[in-house]
């Protein structure tokens, strides 16, 4: 359909399609020499057996294209049996563990080291070497501004009873300035009417009051009654007067510090303080300040441990306070030291490491010696490390190569190539992604033979995981992980660690869609291998504390490693992607970059077929987002499919742009059919030259398949039926084939495009968007259920004609496909307001 609306149709013609599209065949079945449009319009599905006819074959193509080369297979169980069984090849049977056949005895006197054991001690040394300590200066400048904050609030408070002592020394003492200050407000009046009955006040003292007459047994009211009598007796009425109004003022002013005080506060220091703060006189408080300071500074300077328990820290804060503080403040400095007072001793981790190697090289060489004739090992007993050393060291720890063993990881590689065989067959990949397969696994055995504790998972992830999806890399690091440590001695800590790092790059490469994104996983695979070294190695060793500044240094290595090796694994995927010809997100999504070279050529010279290339697009990534199939492909190889029309633009309607018709000057439909079959053959051409993936040059000759050019075929069968004599001379100029000139026949093999049908799920929904493309862009008025018969039609047309035979889209996806289309249709369509005239005239 999309072609004879490209291809500049007669009027006539179109009529002839509207006859179709509104379902009236008739016209086609009854004229002579017709078109025949009804055959490539159908108005129903084919039946039953055809489905099981189309999808048998479908079945038997699938299967022909996912068949595994047996000698790529054979290839890898042997280059991997090589390369991680190296365990087996040079294996001795008489090993640590094993029991001894017989009674094995010297054969001459040596003196040997044994490197294992020595290897061991100094590691233990290391370990428990005393960590070096050194005063953290952070933490001392910390506290001082706690104490500071501490005093600042302290005499913000007291500020509110200020001042104290209140009334000279020699009317009250302090005690009795205490006492009288805080005392209820009951003992405060009845203290008034026992000091004497010269004051005014106590004519607003009700006498009768049992509080007031009652007598008392509290020293400190009897103290403060007898010296307040004293005075009244030495002074006059109105010093009397002046005293009680003092006193009366500092009780209202403790009475708000002390609501103050109990307010909540969000400051932890201030809650230590209680009401002992306001009995201090403000000496006593300039002493409390100075001495905690000198406490705070002697305890530091001696330095403050990790971990030391907070009962013997306030323990040795009261020692030091009692010799530095008052009396009555010294329970106050005690909680407030106790309480803002940190350990400020930490490791010195340049100065432990020299202590842990130092104390690795005092460890002396262990060495076994032996006589000649003694007994190495007794049959029957175990083989220990030092029974291994010296039988290994005189030949007759039997060394060889392990058979058994070996045949038994050979079943292990198969097996484990079967499960990643198993897992990627949804992915039709082929010998070339095998092979990368292959080469990015045999970098782990490789590396770890050469020596280096770091091995290549993480890349093997990030590459695998990126390049064929988060199962097929999570399958891969998985396996791998689990045959290394059985063929090969490798520290299973840092194995775990690098598996970490790698499985966390599978699973997450292929769901990013930028190098940005790539390179912040790379630093989550570094941070990931990190940690999980270090919880690793606290969980295996007994002493967890004392290793920390050991291994802190490993884990640094262990993360930068992981980060490294994503760092490479990203240098190195654009080189990949070329040499075996891969597609990923991100090289699609770049390859969808409207400012390729190809795609702004396209909308340059043929902006027609730009902008049909879009519409296409939108309704292909439609059906292929919602059947599941891989969008990102589905984009790119849209955009990409008709570069073939810039040989030729004006060969295609869309880019006529309302002047003449090209094919109506030529007057010869098979010149005309060469010239729309050449866009496929010219398009393959540019694909190649810019190099694109293969799987984006698919979509150029799979969009159109076997189909006819029906136009120029139905053109072609008017000129044999009208005009025979002239056949002869129409098929000369077209440069056809000698047959179809002797025979004077119109071939419908000339009219069809050379193939393949499509091969994909991705491939089988363009040529379908393409087909419905100018059809539902010719609809203006048409209604949801016109535009959906119509769409259906061209749909049973494509796959009565087999043209989607191999490409796995089954006949209910059709009906699913069609609703996209015209869901997408709908949402280009839709209706807008029409502007009144009055709009554009000038005012």
């Amino acid at each position: 359909m999309r072609q004879i609306e490209q291809l500049g149709a007669t009027r006539s013609l179109r009529q002839h399609i509207a006859q179709v599209q509104n379902g009236d065949s008739k016209t086609d079945a009854d004229r002579p020499g017709g078109p025949l449009l009804s055959r490539f319009l159908p108005q129903k599905w084919p039946g039953p057996e055809t489905f099981i006819r189309l999808t048998s074959k479908t079945s038997k193509s699938s299967l022909k294209n996912q068949a595994r080369s047996p000698m790529l297979a054979l290839v890898a169980v042997v280059s991997l049996s090589s390369t991680l069984g190296h365990r087996f090849y040079n294996q001795p049977k008489l090993d640590v563990g094993t029991k001894a056949p017989q009674t094995i005895k010297a054969p001459a006197s040596v003196s040997i080291p044994d490197h294992k054991t020595t290897e061991e001690h100094r590691s233990s040394a290391r370990i428990g070497a005393v960590p070096i300590l050194m005063l953290d200066r952070a933490v001392d400048r910390q506290i001082e501004r706690e104490l500071q904050q501490f005093w600042q609030q302290g005499s913000q408070l007291r500020r509110a009873v200020s001042p104290f002592p209140f009334a000279p020394p020699s009317a009250l003492s302090n005690a009795a300035q205490v006492y009288l200050r805080g005392c209820p407000e009951w003992e405060w009046r009845s203290i008034l009417a026992q000091a004497g009955d010269n004051s005014a006040n106590f004519e607003r003292l009700n006498l009768n009051s049992p509080a007031i007459a009652a007598p008392t047994d509290n020293k400190s009211q009897q103290d403060a009654i007898a010296q307040l009598q004293a005075y009244s007796r030495s002074v006059g009425a109105a010093d009397f007067q002046s005293l009680t109004d003092s006193i009366s003022e500092a009780r209202g002013r403790y009475a708000n510090a002390v609501e103050a005080l109990e307010k909540p506060s969000v400051s932890a220091l201030r809650q230590i303080y209680d009401t002992s703060l306001f009995d201090l006189s403000d000496a006593a408080w300039e002493k409390t300040q100075t001495g905690m300071s000198r406490v705070a500074k002697m305890m530091l300077a001696q330095g403050i441990p990790q971990g030391l328990p907070k009962e013997i820290l306030k323990e040795a804060v009261k020692l030091q306070v009692a010799d530095e503080v008052p009396l009555e403040s010294q329970a106050l400095a005690v909680e407030a030291l106790s309480a803002i007072l940190q350990p400020n001793l930490v490791r010195d981790p340049e100065e432990t490491k020299q202590l842990a190697e130092l104390a690795a090289q005092k460890v002396k060489p262990v060495t076994i010696a032996v006589e000649k004739g003694d007994i190495i090992v007794a049959e029957g007993k175990l083989i220990a490390q030092q029974d291994f050393v010296l039988l290994d060291y005189f030949g007759l720890s039997r060394r060889g190569v392990n058979w058994l063993g070996l045949a038994g990881f050979v079943c292990l590689v198969a097996g484990a190539i079967a499960i990643v065989l198993l897992v990627e067959r949804h992915y039709r990949l082929r010998r070339r992604d095998h092979l990368l397969l292959l080469l990015l696994t045999l970098s782990a055995p490789v590396l770890v033979s050469l020596g280096l504790p770091w091995t290549t998972l993480p890349a093997i992830g990030i590459l695998a995981g990126g390049f064929y999806g988060s199962a097929v890399g999570v399958t891969v690091v998985g396996l791998l992980s689990a045959l290394l440590p059985i063929g090969l001695d490798v520290e299973l800590i840092h194995l775990v660690a690098s598996a970490a790092g790698g499985l966390l790059g599978a699973f997450m490469a292929g769901r990013l869609r930028s190098r940005e994104e790539l390179a912040l996983l790379g630093v989550a695979v570094g941070l990931t291998q990190g940690s999980v070294y270090l919880v690793g190695t606290l969980i295996a060793s007994a002493a967890a504390g004392a290793i920390w500044y050991v291994v802190l240094g490993t884990v640094g290595c262990q993360s930068l490693a992981g980060l490294a090796w994503s760092v490479v694994a990203i240098g190195i995927s654009p080189y990949l992607e070329h040499v075996f010809d891969l597609i990923t997100p991100i090289r699609l999504a770049e390859l969808a970059n409207p400012n390729r070279p190809l795609l702004k050529r396209l909308a340059a010279e043929a902006p027609g077929t730009f902008q049909h290339t879009l519409f296409v697009a939108s309704l292909a990534e439609a059906a292929a987002r919602e059947l599941g199939c891989n969008v990102e492909l589905v984009r790119a190889g849209t955009l990409y499919h008709d570069i073939g029309k810039m040989h030729d633009p004006s060969g295609f309607c869309e880019n006529q742009m309302g002047g003449g018709n090209k094919h109506d000057e030529i007057n010869n439909p098979w010149a005309s059919a060469e010239i729309i079959k050449k866009h496929v053959t010219e398009g393959m051409v540019m694909a190649r030259k810019h190099r694109l993936p293969k799987a984006i040059q698919a979509f150029i000759p799979e969009h159109q398949g076997t189909m006819l050019i029906a136009y120029f075929y139905h053109q072609a069968q008017q000129i044999a039926a009208k005009e025979p004599e002239n056949l002869n001379i129409t098929l000369a100029a077209a440069d056809n084939s000698k047959l179809a000139i002797e025979t004077r026949e119109v071939r419908e093999q000339d009219f069809r495009y050379d193939g393949p049908i499509p091969q994909s799920r991705e491939t089988g929904i363009l040529m379908l968007a393409d087909s419905c493309e100018a059809a539902l862009r010719s609809l203006k008025d048409a209604t949801h259920e016109e535009a959906l018969n119509m769409v259906n039609r061209i749909l049973r047309a494509r796959w009565q004609d087999n043209q989607l035979l191999d490409s796995g889209l089954t006949r209910e996806n059709m009906s699913l496909i069609a609703e996209i289309f015209v869901r997408v249709w709908e949402q280009f369509n839709h209706k807008r307001i029409a502007y009144p005239s009055a709009v554009f005239t000038p005012r």
